[in-house]
């Protein structure tokens, strides 16, 4: 059998025709600083080619229904396992998705429920568990002799025979907010004051409702109750209108049917069958939990149906760490012909459950909605799943798991490493977290640099083959736990000296009353474990009262108190994917493409054919392809294949058309002159050295900002969703750089996430300059290198959920690492020793 997975030439994205020997079996690390080809080489080559071949070998009528990977450019590849994925971004679950139902710990609570449950006959006789439910026998009471008719697990589900028939197993109902439904009161109907008819309904309904008895020349705030009841709840009554169309020069008469403001938006939204379809409908609509099920999602019986005197809905609504504990009595509440029964589902639970408690999950509640968890929560998820379904002879490949985790997790991952790798699987990680890096049995590591000067391997082996190799940029920090400080920190008797930020809220969540103090003018760090409560204080609480109070407006009502002196900005800059399409790129987001199209309009080719700097706008512009209309690519479907995107045939990728091309522009020094497209096909280090010297000092100043920001390596004409989210945090930091900060707080929620830490370094680097040009900033983090080089760290835990959501410590790293009450201080303290 094959020890090694066999790779040649490999040249996926910036990899350089890379050779390399995977171990199979082995956990294995993919190391290197960010741009500097792990990415492709784990993901673009190992599970782009492991899945791919997996997939050939399903019958093509199976391939056209699943999505697929094209194929990877390499020379050659032998011996490659089966791949699965685990994205750094899971895809967010829909409606109907909950923390239960991803990590499929709900099924053995409705097969729990449905088996050992309390029964009540039609006379209102409570019975005990019994067996004949499991066998599909009649339920008898043996008070009454009544039959009962038992719950299988699906009449459980709110996805299909348990759902509440109000609101169809989604816990919400959707209700026309009448208040969104007036434009403006001071418009005539006329004018367009009913918002509705202006976006969902033709114009003719303006004639309509005039035959309905309503003066439309008026101001709406004019009119009478009566009239303001049938714009706005009016009968479906059909009237005879006559009409004319202005915008197509037509007139005529008709019978229409009259649709009132309220009834306008319930027709559309009856009528949304995708997302653009509830987005026009959404700004008038209100969701609310349902009258009916209270947000449980279930109808009566599946609802009301106690197990050891707690009903599915109230399983749901306690913590896992609760919950897994009060499983574990089940069993010994059962008669004893139920016990054995009972073990088996609580044993299935606990296997699962287990996992997602040493993965730092244990604060969630089971009925809590997939689309409010963290993509660092999903992805954990998905780890669990993925140990549970013991697949043997497979490859894994995990993007940065170590996302969002605080050190006391970072055990728990470890352990799921190893149990895959122990069922005889092949793990793939892609991680910068030290602590896993040593963990693995072999890594290898891309650089030296980034983009164009990275791509190849500089080391590899086993963690103390490349602590020795004097190629390897990370040895350095596998070798010593160390952190390394590299801003001059505040002695703590200083910190408050040039005031602070004071904020005092009450009871929200899970988290208790906090009352806390943020340094101006420092660097403060917020920590915990997930769920102890940093993003209800930082996100919930200080950034919109902030926001509220800097706009004169009310705020948050949980925020009981907030003094802010000379706080006249607060920036949150998070990872959020930047733009929703491929047109969103770094030169665009940046600015530099505006620079870019100014500068050649001023050519004399540019002028000579009237082009203004509109004209070079890949969007808009007179300029842009025609083929691929500025995209840069088609997308060819080819059946059961995957959809497959490439260049296009007549612009190649680079989104203009030929003429583009023809107008050139010459640097000084000897520099060949080059085009626009040329220019977004360059790195932003490329474009540095091509205006280095010349008079584009704005141009210079944003392409410099990108270089220190450490994504130098990234192409002007990269797009922007396809970023990843620390540098998608970078990206957006760089419009704030060079300017004037004071009176600005700059709040970051996890900067360091895929940041090598040599990355880091640069990062704390970008802190100080905001800090030097007078803003405060406030992280959120778990990176320990970052929490190190704070000024200030407020600590909150000591758990999740319940267990948390207090403050357990605040003071300089030297203080927290030593205060025994936290948590985060105890592995601080390796690092600043």
């Amino acid at each position: 059998m094959a020890q090694t997975i066999d790779i040649t030439g490999a040249r996926v994205h910036n990899l350089k025709r890379v050779d390399v020997q995977v171990p199979i079996g082995k956990m294995v690390a993919v190391a290197g600083v960010s741009g500097s080809g792990k990415s492709s080489l784990a993901l673009g080559v190992l599970y782009a080619e492991g899945s791919r071949r997996y997939l050939e070998g399903l019958s093509t009528y199976t391939r056209r229904r699943i999505a697929q990977s094209g194929e990877a450019k390499l020379d050659a590849i032998e011996h490659v396992p089966p791949a699965l994925a685990l994205h750094q971004r899971p895809s967010v679950p829909g409606i109907r998705s909950t923390f239960g139902t991803m990590s499929e710990l709900l099924n053995s609570l409705r097969l729990m429920t449905s088996r050992l449950g309390n029964y009540t006959c039609p006379n209102g006789h409570m019975l005990d568990p019994t067996p004949n439910v499991a066998l599909e026998r009649p339920v008898i009471c043996p008070v009454c002799g009544a039959e009962v008719q038992a719950l299988g697990a699906e009449d459980l589900a709110f996805n299909s025979g348990g759902a509440c028939p109000t609101c169809s197993g989604t816990g919400i109902v959707r209700t026309v907010d009448d208040s969104t439904l007036i434009a403006d009161p001071n418009l005539t109907i006329e004018q367009g004051a009913v918002a509705p008819w202006r976006s969902l309904m033709w114009s003719v309904m303006v004639d309509v409702c005039r035959e309905m008895g309503v003066r439309t020349d008026v101001p709406y705030k004019d009119l009478t109750d009566r009239e303001k009841e049938i714009v706005l709840h009016g009968p479906a009554e059909k009237r005879h209108i006559m009409y004319h169309l202005k915008k197509q020069n037509r007139a005529g008469e008709m019978d229409f049917t009259y649709f009132s403001a309220a009834r306008t938006v319930l027709n559309a939204l009856d009528k949304a069958k995708d997302a653009k379809g509830l987005k026009r409908v959404e700004p008038f609509i209100k969701e609310s939990p349902c009258p009916d099920c209270h947000g449980t999602r279930l109808n009566e019986r599946a609802r009301t149906l106690p197990v050891h005197g707690k009903t599915l809905p109230e399983q749901c609504a306690m913590q896992l760490d609760e919950l897994a504990q009060w499983v574990q009595t089940v069993p010994s509440a059962m008669p004893a012909d139920m016990r054995e029964m009972a073990q088996a589902i609580v044993g299935e639970f606990t296997r699962t459950a287990r996992r997602l408690l040493e993965l730092g999950l244990g604060y969630l509640t089971l009925d809590r909605a997939g689309s409010t968890l963290s993509t660092g929560e999903r992805q954990r998820i998905q780890l669990a799943r993925a140990v549970r379904s013991e697949l043997t002879g497979a490859m894994y490949v995990l993007d940065e798991p170590s996302i969002g985790l605080h050190p006391a997790n970072v055990d728990g991952l470890l352990g799921v490493m190893r149990d895959l790798k122990a069922q005889g699987n092949t793990v793939i990680v892609v991680d910068h977290d030290t602590r896993v890096l040593r963990a693995t049995d072999w890594i290898i590591e891309m650089g030296p640099g980034a983009g164009a000067h990275g791509g190849t391997v500089i080391a590899q082996g086993t963690v103390g083959d490349v602590e020795r190799s004097p190629h390897s940029l990370i040895a350095p920090f596998l070798a010593s736990e160390h952190s390394q400080i590299v801003r001059p920190q505040t002695p703590a008797d200083a910190v408050f000296s040039e005031g602070a930020i004071e904020i005092k809220t009450v009871p929200l969540h899970t988290v208790h009353a906090l009352d806390a103090r943020v340094p101006k003018h420092r660097l403060t760090v917020v920590t915990g474990v997930s769920g102890s409560g940093k993003t209800t204080l930082v996100l919930e609480s200080l950034v919109p009262a902030l926001a509220a109070k800097i706009a004169d407006e009310r705020m948050p009502e949980h925020v009981r108190a907030l003094d802010a002196p000379g706080i006249e900005r607060v920036t949150m800059i998070d990872a959020t994917p930047i733009g929703a399409n491929v047109r969103s790129t770094v030169a665009t987001y940046s600015g530099v493409l505006d620079d870019l199209r100014r500068l050649y309009a001023r050519t004399e080719a540019a002028k000579a054919r009237g082009l203004k700097a509109g004209a070079f706008s890949y969007n808009t512009g007179s300029l842009r392809c025609p083929t691929c209309d500025g995209t840069g690519q088609i997308t060819l479907d080819v059946q059961f294949l995957p959809d497959v995107d490439i260049d296009c045939p007549d612009c190649h990728g680079t989104r203009y058309s030929d003429e583009a091309g023809e107008i050139t522009w010459a640097p000084k020094g000897g520099h060949a002159p080059v085009s626009l497209p040329d220019l977004l096909a360059m790195t932003v280090d490329e474009a540095r050295e091509v205006f280095a010297g010349t008079s584009q000092r704005r141009l210079r100043a944003k392409l410099d900002t990108l270089h220190e920001l450490g994504i130098g390596y990234m192409t002007l004409g990269e797009s922007t969703p396809a970023l990843s989210g620390g540098e998608a945090q970078r990206l957006k930091l760089a419009s704030e750089m060079g300017r004037a900060q004071e009176g600005t707080l700059f709040v970051f929620d996890e900067p360091t996430i895929g940041l090598h830490p040599l990355d880091v370094r640069t990062l704390i680097g970008v802190f100080q300059k905001l800090i030097d040009q007078g803003a405060s900033v406030l992280v959120i983090e778990h990176d320990l290198d970052m929490i190190a080089n704070a000024d200030w760290i407020i600590d909150l835990g000591p758990g999740g959920g319940q267990n948390g959501g207090e403050i357990v410590a605040t003071g300089t790293p030297a203080q927290i690492a030593e205060n025994p009450l936290s948590l985060t201080g105890r592995y601080l303290k390796l690092c600043v020793e």
